[in-house]
Order: C-alpha cells, then structure tokens, then sequence
C-alpha cells in the first residue's frame, strides 16, 4: 500500500511514463526495524514515481548447504554455549509483528533460497536497485557478488545502486572480491553510495564514479510515517526519552540514566525484554520484537532520544527531537560521521559517558537548518532516481 502523499511536491510524482518493473536488492528482511523500513521507503518513492517494485525476499541461511550445517551444529552446541538459536517456528513467534509488516507494507518475490537468477527470472524485471543497508559490507553478505547483480550479466535490465553501503570507510575486501566486484560495478548504469567516504571505496578499488546521497528513509516525511502509525491507531506513550540500543553495555546504561535524571523524563525501550540466543525458549514470549509502528511511535512522542543506531539517529532527525548518539564502531561508524556532518550535527556523536555533558544536553538543535538541508539532499536523491530509471 501506498500512503496519500502529503506535502511538498517531489513526493506527490505519479509519472507513468516510466513505468518499469524493478526489483531491489537489500539484506534478508528480519527483525531489523531500519533494514525494514529503508525497503518501504525506497519502495514507496519509486512506487509514486509510477514503477512496479518488488524487494528480493532473500533467504540468507538457505543459500548453501554449508549454512545450514553450520546452524545445525550451533543448535547441537547452544545449551553448552549459553547461545540460543531459534528453529524456524519459533523465529516466527519472535518475528510475528515484524513479518506483519512485511505482509502488509512491503511487495516481496518468492523466496530466494539458492538460484536468484532462476527465481527472479520469472519478474521479467527491467531494473535492479541495490541497496540501502551494508549490502556491500562482506561480513553482512553472504555472498558479495549477488549485490553487485552477478546473476543478471548477459540481459538487457539497469544496474543501479542507490544509497549503497560499505559501512566503514576501511576496505574489507578480500584481493578475490576485490577483483570480481570492480568488474561487475563497472556494469552499472548509476552507482550512488549511503557515506562520503564510501564514494572514495568506489573509486579507489572498484574504479567507478560514485555520488553520496541519503538513506531511503529520509526521502519520506513525518509525516508520512505519522500516517502509518494512525492508521493503526498505535497507543501513545506517556514516558518521553525514547532508548534504541542494540549493543547494550554498563556505560551506555548510564548514559541513558545521566539523561533521564537531568532531564526527568522516563526511557521508553521498545524492543524485547530478552534476547532470544541468550534465555532461549523458557522466555519466548518476551523475545517478541513489537511491532514497527510501535517503534516509530517511540520516536513520534519523544521528547528526547538516545541511540548507538544509524537508523536511530535517522529517525530522531526525521522527527525533528534532540538526540544524543553513541558511537558503535562493531556496527560501522562511517555511516553515523557521514551524515551527522552533512547536516551540521556531529557534536551529536558521543564515544563516552565523559562526553555527557550539560551543553551537549540542553543545546537545541537548529532544526531549520537541518530541514532545509534534508530537502536539498532530497532532490538530489530524487533526481539521481529518476534519471538512472530513464
């Protein structure tokens, strides 16, 4: 479904001229409240540019036999571990919400478990758009050279990445994919990368032109994710410091106490109580992930918000709240510096408790600035879309 479109002109274009079929290519979708909703956003921008969209729905741990040996043998070993891994019912239970909103919002193909060209095939697409997540990260992708579209060499479609990431601006190829990928990304018809330093990689060692642009998610408004979460009539919440943290740790922990003291406000945590691979199915029904307009609730009623995410951080901007983000360097912190520095906002950035300071807490944000930027970048973003689909 796609929401009515709001304000501002760039998101009310419902050219049918163009009118292809694409197909996006972005991590397997999950319990991941940004890796969803950057897929809808995408999705939701090219649907009113008029195209027929659909996100690969990827399979990771089917991919291989070796996979799923590996995951056969974690299960064997998790009770001596002390890590839980979730049979395929129970990650249903934990995903319910989730996949809920992959039903209801986001257009998916078949399953993709082994052969993506064989399955894909079947679309007749005439564009492929990878994207936005760390696709192009090793550790996160199974195999690299699909998100550089090995399978589509030899037919007729564009090649597009749009918004792309490496998530570090280290290089983590190996010489092997180094090769192989430089010489699929020079197939492509637009490349555009998520980080500044990402349009650096590109060059330097895939010998391709790159342009930064934003993350999918911010080519919607607010508003258009306000309509998401009164549509389903999302109850509000009545605590204001909203919490995402997905690496938990003594010292983010008091970070978020320091700020719900000096500001006397309550954290609001929308996620599981437990993690499942740690307490294991004695406690499943606490390892439920809520659902994601619950989640952009948390963000929508805030009067303050503290995250280690890059999705997080995007979504405190997109609702324009004062925010304080911690560094994750496990998770990529090119990604944070990037856009943070685009928009004039690094002294966001904190890396200790030290850093928690009473400027830092209570200097507003200039949030005319930010917006006025946002809708520029937009544009481009826009633009970039609109003429690699031509």
């Amino acid at each position: 479904e796609i929401m009515p479109s709001l304000v501002g002109s760039e998101m009310c274009i419902r050219d049918r001229q163009y009118n292809m079929r694409i197909c996006i290519l972005t991590q397997p979708l999950c319990t991941n409240y940004g890796g969803l909703l950057q897929t809808y956003a995408l999705q939701v921008v090219l649907k009113r540019m008029g195209h027929e969209v659909w996100t690969e729905n990827r399979k990771e741990n089917s991919l291989s036999l070796i996979s799923k040996f590996k995951l056969f043998i974690k299960r064997i070993l998790a009770p001596i571990r002390g890590i839980y891994y979730g049979t395929d019912e129970q990650n249903k239970v934990i995903s319910q919400y989730t996949e809920l909103f992959i039903r209801n919002y986001i257009t998916i193909t078949d399953p993709v478990t082994s052969n993506t060209k064989e399955v894909l095939r079947r679309y007749a697409f005439d564009a492929y758009i990878v994207g936005s997540d760390q696709v192009w990260r090793p550790c996160y992708s199974y195999y690299l050279p699909n998100y550089f579209l090995d399978f589509t060499m030899g037919d007729k479609v564009k090649r597009i990445a749009y918004a792309a990431s490496f998530g570090t601006s280290e290089w983590e190829f190996t010489a092997e994919q180094t090769e192989q990928c430089a010489a699929l990304a020079k197939s492509f018809d637009a490349i555009s990368i998520r980080e500044d330093s990402g349009v650096e990689l590109c060059s330097k060692y895939l010998g391709v032109n790159a342009v930064c642009l934003l993350d999918p998610t911010l080519l919607l408004r607010k508003e258009d994710y306000v309509y998401l979460v009164e549509k389903e009539q999302v109850t509000a919440f009545d605590s204001k410091l909203m919490t995402y943290v997905l690496d938990q740790s003594e010292e983010k922990q008091r970070i978020i106490q320091e700020l719900s003291y000096k500001l006397g406000l309550t954290p609001i945590v929308v996620m599981p109580k437990f993690a499942f691979e740690k307490t294991g199915p004695k406690k499943i029904s606490n390892c439920i992930f809520p659902p994601v307009t619950k989640w952009l609730r948390g963000f929508m009623d805030a009067e303050y918000v503290v995250t280690d995410s890059f999705h997080g951080t995007v979504f405190s901007i997109i609702f324009n709240k004062p925010f304080i983000v911690i560094a994750n360097k496990e998770r990529g912190l090119g990604r944070f510096t990037s856009l943070l520095r685009m928009l004039g906002l690094e002294s966001r950035l904190v890396y200790t408790f030290d850093d928690i300071t009473d400027q830092l807490i209570y200097t507003s944000i200039d949030y005319t600035q930010v917006n006025r930027i946002l809708r520029r970048e937009r544009d481009r973003a826009l633009e970039f879309l609109k003429a690699s689909l031509r």
